[in-house]
């Protein structure tokens, strides 16, 4: 008897736990909102993401001559490496030739890279 009482009070125990925690996520969620932490910390890791030219260069083994066609042959190369591997290595070959493709965009036309 004590213990169907127990487990009685253990699971009312719990629901009540469960209900009080999604509560007070929901308001953390709405008081992140309201004062644009949310919003703040996307950025924060949007902006973190971002690699430098060198560092791009650097990941992808190539140098500053060498030409977009090189660069998607590294690049390609790289990733199909890690396909079967690393997200991370994957995912840091992806961002550097981002990087290098903006590069290349805002180069003028009519240069070798």
């Amino acid at each position: 008897m004590a213990a169907r009482i127990l487990a009685n009070l253990l699971v009312m125990g719990s629901g009540i736990m469960a209900r009080a925690l999604f509560q007070a996520y929901r308001q953390a969620l709405a008081n992140a909102s309201k004062t644009g932490v949310a919003q703040e910390a996307v950025q924060n890791i949007r902006r973190s993401s971002k690699i430098t030219e060198a560092e791009a260069r650097q990941i992808l083994g190539v140098t500053e001559n060498s030409s977009w066609e090189e660069i998607l042959q590294r690049y390609n190369n790289l990733f199909e490496r890690n396909a079967n591997g690393s997200f991370y290595l994957q995912s840091k070959v992806h961002r550097a030739k981002e990087c290098l493709e903006m590069v290349n965009e805002t180069k003028p036309h009519g240069t070798t890279n």
